[in-house]
């Protein structure tokens, strides 16, 4: 099992920033991409940020320019740094990570962590 574990998150009025930070450890795993998705109250997840092994990454249109995603190899960490957040930014924030896991064998495996919220509010 891999567990990831998400920090950050919060209140924030517009036009703030928010850091969001997610860690991934457990077993033998090899990490092909890590990334943020969200929820909003009754809206369906959606992709955020994603950033895949070999570093390259992508964005929804609605982060792009004010969001970044980052990754630290060596931790396995995965950081978000959001900025000019809007109220329509508002929502639970979620850790993904596609994995590689040793478990006997090699499984391709997906996780995700418990979810974090923020609020961009006045």
């Amino acid at each position: 099992q891999v567990q990831l574990v998400e920090s950050g998150g919060g209140l924030v009025q517009p036009g703030g920033s928010l850091r969001l930070s997610c860690a991934a450890s457990g077993s033998i795993f090899i990490i092909n991409a890590m990334g943020w998705y969200r929820q909003a109250p009754g809206k369906q997840r959606e992709l955020v940020a994603r950033i895949i092994s070999g570093g390259s990454t992508n964005y929804a249109d609605s982060v792009k320019g004010r969001f970044t995603i980052s990754r630290d190899n060596a931790k396995n960490t995965v950081t978000l740094q959001m900025n000019s957040l809007k109220p329509e930014d508002t929502a639970v924030y979620y850790c993904n990570a596609d994995v590689d896991e040793y478990d006997s064998s090699w499984y391709r495996r997906v996780y995700w962590g418990q979810g974090t919220q923020v609020t961009v509010s006045s």
